[in-house]
């Protein structure tokens, strides 16, 4: 081979080795660059938005409901609080009505010193006390008032004498076991009702303002001093006291003698 030939096939060798050098120099630093670009990408990150490549379309910017990021607590809404856990399953709890709770039945102060009444009243009881033991039903009639002020002997209003009218209550012709069950009633504790209004009252006895079901064994033997058990039975069934009862104002005015509720 003449020395022309050998500097020919030298050049041709030098020539693809550049070449080759070339090519992989450049497909390195594409790979590179798009090795940087991916590492930048830190997944939980949002990446800026980058120019369009190739004529692709341009990245889109997360939406406000994107996926929590990695490690983040993942954000519950609160639970609704009506709603309690039940032996597994969901139960409502309806909100409480307050008209359907019931507040407790305030306490009754039972009063026995007749001097805590005002001396009005203690000088009206004291004289329907000597009327009723002395036998005599007429002795009542000047205390029972008249017109408005008449003291109310029925559950039903009439223009009947009051008189008259607790004679028939009573189970003899004269009017002496109505007298025995007047002395009775007064015998007893007594309560001061609707305090500090124009209905305020001495209400005797204590039962008609206190529950049966509340009374202790010594107030029930005094009921029983009244009322038979067969009565005190029924007022059980009926919800409360139903017997006779007297009521006196502060001003010492006999407003009624009644029966029932």
């Amino acid at each position: 081979m003449s020395l022309y030939d050998r500097i020919r096939l030298l050049r041709g060798s030098v020539f693809a080795v550049s070449f080759v050098l070339a090519t992989t120099a450049s497909l390195g630093t594409v790979s590179s660059a798009f090795a940087l670009s991916e590492l930048k990408q830190i997944p939980g990150q949002t990446t800026q938005e980058q120019p369009a490549r190739d004529g692709a379309e341009p990245a889109q910017a997360p939406s406000e409901e994107a996926e929590p990021e990695e490690g983040e607590p993942l954000q519950l809404p609160m639970p609704d609080p009506l709603i309690r856990r039940n032996a597994g399953e969901d139960a409502v709890t309806e909100p409480a009505d307050d008209k359907a709770v019931t507040e407790p039945e305030p306490p009754v102060e039972v009063l026995y010193d007749i001097t805590k009444a005002p001396e009005p009243v203690q000088r009206m009881r004291e004289l329907i006390v000597e009327a009723a033991a002395s036998g005599d039903i007429e002795r009542l009639r000047p205390l029972l008032g008249k017109g408005p002020t008449q003291t109310q002997v029925s559950v039903v209003e009439g223009a009947d004498d009051p008189v008259t009218t607790l004679k028939g209550l009573s189970g003899d012709p004269e009017g002496v076991e109505i007298l025995a069950i007047l002395l009775d009633v007064l015998a007893t504790g007594f309560v001061k009702v609707d305090a500090g209004t124009p209905n305020e009252m001495y209400v005797w006895p204590y039962f008609a303002e206190k529950s049966l079901e509340m009374l202790s064994p010594p107030e029930k033997v005094e009921l029983l001093r009244i009322v038979t058990a067969g009565d005190f039975a029924d007022m059980q069934e009926f919800g409360g006291y139903n017997f006779y009862r007297v009521g006196i104002s502060p001003d010492g005015q006999w407003k009624f003698f009644v029966a029932g509720d």
